[in-house]
């Protein structure tokens, strides 16, 4: 009897030994974060999560979980509410917060003239700083009004273009440039002004 248990526990023990050698094989850290699988309730920490919204042209891919909680996602309009007036003016020092960047970016906003125009267009572009509050590389447009024309869509591409270039660079304090280096931010700019009025103005 005493020699079964031997015989058991060592072939448990062993078992356990292949296991726990199989899982550190599994674990191995991955020379590219960002090919990590995102987070389940079955896998292991640490794990990459995974970021979705009305954003994305495509399936949802992993990106950093980066140390800021905010999400750098932001809605620009043309026409802002009183109630949102602030919210729009640049700050007079250097930029130190997520609120403070979500506020230049609103304050640079410089939407199409009315007669080239189109009431309701809305467009989304998608884009990265470094930490020397230069943009990195070009604005990617991840949307557009559907049934916008080529023309309108090129419009409102050069007006971002423009906006973004006359911005450039923002001064960050080193926190934030550190925090958000490389970092996407997606902006969706939505013309809200009521043109037809704006026409009918001698």
């Amino acid at each position: 009897m005493l020699r079964r248990i031997s015989i058991c526990l060592i072939v448990a023990t062993s078992v356990l030994a292949v296991g726990a050698a199989h899982a550190q094989q599994r674990r191995q850290p991955d020379a590219t974060p960002f090919s990590h699988a995102p987070c389940s309730v079955l896998d292991g920490q640490p794990c990459t999560p995974s970021f979705c919204s009305v954003f994305n042209d495509g399936p949802c891919i992993p990106e950093i979980d980066y140390p800021y909680g905010q999400n750098l996602q932001l809605t620009v309009e043309s026409a802002p509410s009183q109630g949102d007036a602030a919210k729009y003016q640049k700050p007079g020092h250097d930029l130190d917060s997520i609120g403070d960047l979500f506020a230049a970016l609103r304050s640079c906003w410089s939407p199409p003239e009315a007669s080239s125009a189109r009431e309701g267009m809305q467009m989304a572009v998608r884009f990265s700083f470094k930490r020397t509050g230069e943009i990195i590389g070009t604005p990617r447009v991840t949307f557009a009004t559907a049934g916008a024309s080529a023309e309108v869509r090129a419009t409102y591409l050069k007006a971002i273009n423009a906006s973004l270039k006359a911005c450039a660079p923002l001064k960050f304090t080193g926190n934030l440039g550190g925090a958000i280096a490389g970092r996407p931010i997606a902006i969706r700019y939505v013309d809200n002004r009521d043109l037809r009025r704006q026409a009918e103005k001698p």
